[in-house]
């Protein structure tokens, strides 16, 4: 398939990056160049930089574009292209083409015996691609460009950052610099993107968790390990008694399992082998026994399934669980609230008969539907398989895979869904619907999903007796409706900007007498407030600062109401309104106050 013109524009722009990289630093060592989402990167060897010389790269790269230099793409014999690279002192490049020279991937048996009847010589890629950038430039690629560097729009392109990168990922090679840039086909394009940048550096939310007071990290307690303050428990406890209620209305019951588990159970469910790179090991001073931390929910309610003799009549069963899971991340791959090593899931888990997938599926995601919308957010449908590349990677065989994989796809066809095929994204126990969310700057984030699992129930020896008194498997889905609780609270936070709607806002009201005389007066409306609505998280802000400096502080950690009392609504038993993000409201009685708000909830 050929590349879109965007690819090549981008594709073009990482050659023209590491021409100007080499002509600035001579004794630079050069990686690799590719397309990535909005532009490319290029890594480099033995430089030394910082984003302060940005700038500088970026003006011999406007220089290069205007020379109208042609790419050129060519077939080199390997060992020439090693020979070329050996003398370049290019140590990176020559790895590549070793990487290249290796026999190819043979597909089937068939594909390997016609193979192994043709000469050594023949079963490797013997020639690589070389693309010349006029003169001026030659490298390693296979492809494609643009035809000229006149092409190359150069108000359409900034290089953005600069970070180390480990050659091929792998902690163990050297660490490299990766320079980055963004590239569009218009100005119009990279200014958007641009602004959606800063923008979402202005909301991280390892910021403004910390501005707003929502949860701290320590060191003496570890990383990727948030510890969550009187505000931000408040946010993530709506969130999840939010999903409670979802859960409740579509007939899931909530248990508690235990954190610690022998391994044997994983042994059984699969995760031994296919995740246990990923648990922490725990160890007893009493027996010899491997237990682990658990890093999912769904084994243990296959055991709450088994504890007693089902029927068909008990079918959907279905539990939902919000314990603690812990998964041992890389420390590398920690990042704030998106990736953590101590965290909890809205997770749930359906077992039911093969007649009732579709009902259970619709349940699930009409939950899901309803609170991407309290939640203000669009989102799309992903259907996550196996790759059948891939195989040793998942549970289970062909049959059950094709089986499982086609009742998904079939479901979102029959429900009018539109949806996106994603290879090799499918959990190792089964097909999943993975709602992509999109937030307030267009940025997707894998939120719910809904996992069609055949193998689990039969490696526990589930069963059930159906209509005729004879013994069956069931089907056992797995259902997240936000996923984790704290990675969405991270989300959330970037996703509003920190003002939270009024629901959900860890502090909803700050009452501010304009003076310590009025303090009185604050607190009785304060408890009227609080006999109205027992869960209003509402505060009265007498510190000792003036009013105008409140009301600033107020607006800075997004409170959505400030009510300011003074003389004149003290003696006509009313409160003054300023609403974020609308201003002064004006004066009103606190019983049409109530309403609004009750309104708002």
């Amino acid at each position: 398939m050929a590349d879109s013109p965007i690819e090549n524009i981008r594709h073009s722009f990482a050659h023209v990056l590491a021409a100007a990289v080499k002509k600035l630093y001579p004794k630079v060592e050069l990686g690799i160049g590719p397309v990535i989402e909005n532009g490319f990167y290029y890594d480099f060897g033995k430089l030394k930089i910082t984003e302060a010389d940005l700038p500088k790269i970026e003006e011999e790269m406007r220089n290069i574009v205007k020379q109208n230099l042609a790419f050129k793409k060519e077939l080199w014999p390997a060992p020439k292209a090693s020979l070329h690279y050996k003398k370049l002192k290019q140590p990176y490049k020559l790895d590549l083409i070793q990487e290249l020279a290796r026999p190819t991937r043979l597909d089937s048996a068939r594909q390997a015996r016609t193979a192994l009847r043709r000469p050594p010589a023949s079963r490797i890629l013997t020639k690589v691609g070389m693309v010349h950038m006029g003169d001026v430039f030659l490298d390693l690629c296979r492809g494609g460009h643009v035809k000229n560097t006149s092409e190359l729009p150069l108000d359409a392109f900034k290089l953005t950052s600069v970070a180390g990168a480990y050659w091929r990922g792998d902690e163990k090679n050297p660490m490299l610099t990766r320079v980055y840039g963004a590239a569009f086909g218009t100005k119009k394009e990279l200014d958007d993107y641009l602004w959606r940048q800063e923008e979402a550096e202005k909301r991280d939310h390892r910021k403004l968790g910390r501005d707003l007071g929502l949860f701290v990290f320590s060191e003496l307690i570890g990383p990727g390990l948030p510890v969550y303050t009187p505000k931000g428990t408040a946010v993530l406890q709506k969130i999840k008694d939010y999903s409670r209620e979802l859960r409740k209305e579509i007939g899931y019951q909530e248990v508690y399992t235990p954190q610690i588990n022998k391994a044997e159970l994983f042994k059984i469910s699969g995760h031994y082998d296919m995740y246990k790179e990923s648990m922490f090991h725990v160890r007893s001073n009493y027996t010899e026994e491997e237990y682990f931390l658990k890093p999912m929910n769904c084994p243990q309610h296959t055991q709450l399934y088994a504890s007693e003799l089902r029927s068909y009549k008990d079918l959907p069963l279905r539990f939902a669980d919000f314990a603690n899971l812990y998964r041992d991340e890389k420390p590398g791959e920690l990042n704030g609230l998106s990736r953590l090593r101590a965290f909890s899931q809205d997770d749930g888990h359906s077992f039911c008969t093969e007649d009732q997938i579709e009902d259970e599926f619709n349940r699930v995601l009409g939950a899901v539907e309803k609170a991407m919308k309290t939640y203000a957010m669009k989102y799309w449908i992903r259907l996550s398989l196996r790759d059948e590349k891939n195989k040793k990677k998942y549970l289970g065989d062909d049959v059950t895979w094709g089986k499982s994989q086609t009742t998904l796809r079939n479901l979102l066809k029959k429900k009018g869904v539109e949806y996106k095929e994603a290879q090799g994204e499918a959990a190792f126990y089964g097909p999943k619907m993975d709602l992509m969310a999109k937030d307030s700057l267009g940025r997707e984030w894998q939120l719910s999903t809904i996992q069609l699992d055949l193998n689990m129930p039969g490696r526990f020896g589930l069963e059930y007796v159906d209509e005729q008194g004879k013994k069956k498997t069931p089907v056992m889905i797995h259902a997240a409706i936000v996923g984790s609780p704290e990675r969405f609270l991270g989300v959330l936070i970037e996703h509003y900007a920190g003002a939270f709607p009024f629901w959900l806002a860890p502090e909803q009201i700050w009452i501010l007498p304009v003076s310590d005389k009025f303090a009185g007066y604050a607190q009785e409306v304060q408890q009227k407030l609080l006999a109205a609505n027992k869960d209003f998280r509402v505060r009265v802000n007498v510190e000792n600062e003036t009013l105008g400096k409140r009301i600033r502080e107020g607006e800075t950690m997004k409170i959505p109401y400030l009510l300011v009392v003074g003389e004149k609504e003290m003696s006509n038993n009313e409160i003054s309104v300023r609403e974020r993000g609308k201003g002064n409201l004006g004066v009103m009685k606190l019983e049409a106050f109530v309403q609004k708000t009750h309104i708002r909830v």
